[in-house]
């Protein structure tokens, strides 16, 4: 897929570009330029610049299939998301692909969902975070895989954040939702619990 084009609506699966693994600026320059962005222009993401922002969230990054983002043991709780106008995907991070989850523009039901709060609304593209809290405390125990999963969802974000500053995109971590009917808006498995909104696009 050319990295110019912007996500097909009707495949149900597809291949992401390779993400690159140099940037145009350094880490460094990326910390200091992070803000959260809550405007954005209706210009849509590439799939270049999907790829980008996924890959960095939970992109493999060894063979042994260790990724970007730092988990308790390795077990790898988080599922990661993505709301865009040609329909609600899930990412695979072992293909690095998208598998479309729901049909549709589910960006008017997230914002709902998120106490309407304009960026879930108006980004080009909204990204999901949700935990399987199971994979982790089978291991750790609940108490302590809560604890562990919330600071992975910490890792993944901010991961992505600095990537969209790289990208000379915006973004902003929403917390503030509505759980159940986040949930139910997204038509997420009973297992997958939302704990982050990253609404991403070009600022205005």
């Amino acid at each position: 897929m050319p990295p110019s084009k912007t996500l097909p609506e009707s495949p149900s699966e597809i291949a992401l570009p390779p993400p690159a693994r140099t940037g145009r600026i350094s880490l460094e320059e990326a910390l200091a330029r992070r803000r959260s962005v809550r405007e954005f222009s209706s210009t849509p993401l590439t799939a270049q610049e999907l790829s980008q922002l996924l890959w960095a969230a939970q992109g493999i990054t060894h063979p042994e299939g260790l990724r970007t983002a730092p988990s308790a043991g390795a077990l790898y709780p988080l599922e990661l998301y993505v709301a865009t106008a040609a329909g609600f995907y899930h990412y695979d991070p072992r293909g690095h692909r998208l598998r479309k989850h729901a049909e549709g523009d589910l960006r008017p039901a997230l914002y709902r969902a998120a106490l309407e709060q304009p960026p879930v609304l108006q980004a080009p593209a909204v990204f999901l975070i949700a935990a399987v809290y199971e994979r982790t405390a089978g291991k750790y125990g609940r108490d302590r895989a809560t604890r562990y999963v919330h600071i992975e969802a910490g890792h993944a974000a901010q991961n992505l954040l600095l990537q969209a500053v790289t990208l000379n995109l915006a973004a902003v971590p929403v917390g503030a939702f509505d759980d159940a009917q986040l949930q139910k808006a997204a038509a997420l498995p009973a297992n997958h619990r939302p704990l982050y909104l990253i609404p991403a696009g070009h600022p205005r």
